[in-house]
This record gives structure tokens, sequence and C-alpha cells, in this order.
């Protein structure tokens, strides 16, 4: 598999590293970045050219511009796909620019350079398929997964709507705190506040530079923000306005009810319920892995005996298949499942391995 990547920038970089520790070959272009002899590209053309997937790696009111430029290079042979944080507008450039005659997908990698520094795991990145180019997809699945990452499906709508009220609202705290100065060089702060503290410093280290792309390429982040700041104003007035009370209860504390914030775990029976016999179905799934585990190892000493490799990737894509037409007769989500079956076949692979 052969790899380009337009813009070598924090994210590009990362990218370049992540496809050299999997063995895929890859040449990069940024004339603002210095890009490692071994791996630079001269001109557009000569990144393009001979490429199976491009990958386009530039800020998010760039990419219809560098789309522009590269479609004379490229061909019906090859994918381009994004990695910005939003994707709507993305998805419409990439359609808009290269249409029917260039296959392309919409991805959005969910971790950055801090979060591989961390060696944090699972990698989980977002593919957005092209009705026009449903191929693709499959292709640029293959490409993440061979190096080491979870992929989940969804329309560039579905995601933007569930960026928009968690990445976007995130960032927009983290630069409300940071700008009213909260919590900063203290000697000490208690637990609540040292969680939201990582969070604020992730958001600086990461990725800070994103912050007005997120908000404003989003077409779903206003309405989050102002749903947030609608519900924080409520708040505030509730807590400068207490109720009247009379001459009886004078001493009585302010009305909290406005105020409360429930342990639904506590409060309700039912849901504690329900929560024990999830647990109880747990173990009973957890058991149920332990037996798929042993006839794991017995299938790779068969395979051993054979000459065959752990790997078989026809059998791997039909099990996938099975599993999502039990889902869906089941009634449930089949991707969702998939998913589910794809980590357990990730961990029977490493311990037929070993």
């Amino acid at each position: 598999m052969s790899v380009r990547i337009l813009g070598f920038g924090r994210f590009g970089r990362a990218l370049g590293e992540l496809l050299a520790e999997a063995g895929i070959e890859y040449r990069a272009l940024d004339p603002n970045v210095e890009v490692p002899a071994a791996h630079r590209a001269d001109s557009l053309r000569s990144l393009v050219t001979g490429a199976e997937i491009v990958v386009v790696s530039v800020p998010v009111p760039r990419i219809r511009a560098a789309l522009v430029d590269m479609k004379p290079h490229l061909t019906r042979d090859q994918i381009v796909i994004d990695v910005g944080s939003v994707k709507v507008h993305p998805m419409e450039a990439l359609t808009e620019v290269l249409g029917a005659d260039v296959p392309f997908v919409a991805t959005h990698p969910l971790f950055g350079p801090l979060s591989l520094a961390l060696a944090e795991r699972p990698l989980r990145v977002v593919v957005c398929p092209s009705d026009l180019h449903p191929a693709a997809a499959t292709k640029v699945r293959a490409l993440y997964e061979k190096i080491g990452c979870e992929v989940i499906e969804q329309t560039a709508e579905g995601h933007d709507r569930v960026m928009a009220h968690t990445h976007a609202l995130t960032f927009f705290v983290a630069k409300g705190m940071i700008d009213a100065g909260a919590g900063m060089d203290v000697p000490f702060a208690p637990a609540s506040f040292q969680a939201i503290a990582r969070t604020i410093e992730t958001v600086r280290s990461d990725a800070g530079h994103l912050f007005v792309a997120i908000q404003n390429e989003n077409p779903f982040a206003a309405e989050a923000r102002k749903t947030l700041v609608e519900s924080l104003g409520a708040i505030d007035r509730a807590l400068a306005q207490p109720r009247e009370r009379s001459a009886s209860d004078a001493d009585a504390p302010p009305d909290s009810t406005r105020l409360a914030i429930p342990d639904l775990g506590e409060r309700s029976p039912a849901l504690a319920e329900a929560r024990a016999h999830i647990d109880g179905i747990d173990r009973e799934i957890v058991a149920l892995l332990a037996r798929r585990a042993q006839l794991a190892q017995r299938a790779a000493k068969a395979k051993a005996a054979m000459g065959a490799p752990v790997l078989d990737a026809n059998r791997e894509a039909a099990l996938f298949e099975a599993r999502r037409e039990w889902a869906k007769s089941a009634g449930l989500d089949a991707e969702g499942i998939e998913e589910i079956f794809r980590a357990v076949v990730r961990a029977s692979r490493r311990l037929q391995r070993t």
C-alpha cells in the first residue's frame, strides 16, 4: 500500500510515523514544514503519482483549494481522504471537486500527537463513506486497521452532530476556563477539578490551534454552545435568586430543586436492579469469551500443524458478515455488533500468535 500525505504539520507527521511503524511506504509534501528526505516529495505531481491513497492533512478551510490543485494529477485508481475534525463541509468539498471522477472518503482520526505520545489506546477513527464510491471505504478501513485503529462508520452529518456536543463543547468550556483564569497556578485543587485540568491541558497541548475551525466549521456547534450557555445562565440565576421564604422557615436553606445533580443509581431502584442484571449477563459473556479463547487456542494448534497462517482474511470477512446478519435478525445495530466482534477477533488473533 502506497500512501501520500499533503500537509506535514503535527498530525501529518504523526500519521507518517504510524504508517512507517506499520511498514507502509509514504511520501509527504508541505512547503512550510521540513519533511525528512526519505519521505519528501518535490511537487504535487510527484506526490500524487503512484499513490494508492492520498491523505489531505491541511486545515479544514483549505481542503477545497487543495483538492482543486490536486485533481488534475489524480486518476480513478486512487482514493483521496481528508482527516479534518469536522465532516459535513469536507464531504461537500470532496463531492463537488472530485465527484464521480476520483474515489474519496471523509475521515476523522479521533486521536492526535499527544495521544500517540502518551501511548493511549485504542486509537479510533470515524470513516464517512460516500454513496458515489462505496468500495473506497473498504480500502480506507483496511488502511486504518493496518496502522492499529478501530474504525467507526458514520454519516458526515451524524459525525458532526456528535462532535458538536462533545469535541466542540469540550474546547468551548476549556477556552472559557482558560480565559477566566480558573484554577491556574494554584498550590492545591480538589480531585473534581484535577480531571477538568487534565482536559484543559489536553486541549492546549494537542489541538488548541483547532479551536476556531472546530467551532466555525461544524454546522451544529453554534446550537450546542447556545444550549450550554442557556443552561449555565439558568443555573446562575437560580443561585442568585433564592426562593422567598416565610418567617417560619427563615432559617431554612434556599430551595435546591433546580440545582440538584441527582445520582440516578441511588435514586432509582429500577435502574439499580437493571444494572445488577447487566452485571450478571456480563459475567456470562466473560465466561463465554473464556470458552471462545480455548477454542481459538485449539484452532491455532490445528493451523500450526497444517502450516497455515493465523490470519484467514476470507474466514474473518464471512464471520463479520454472519454476525451482522445475526444482529439484524435480533433487532440490534449491525455496525455496533460488528465492532464488538472485531475486538473479539483481534484478541483471539493475539492469543493464537502467542
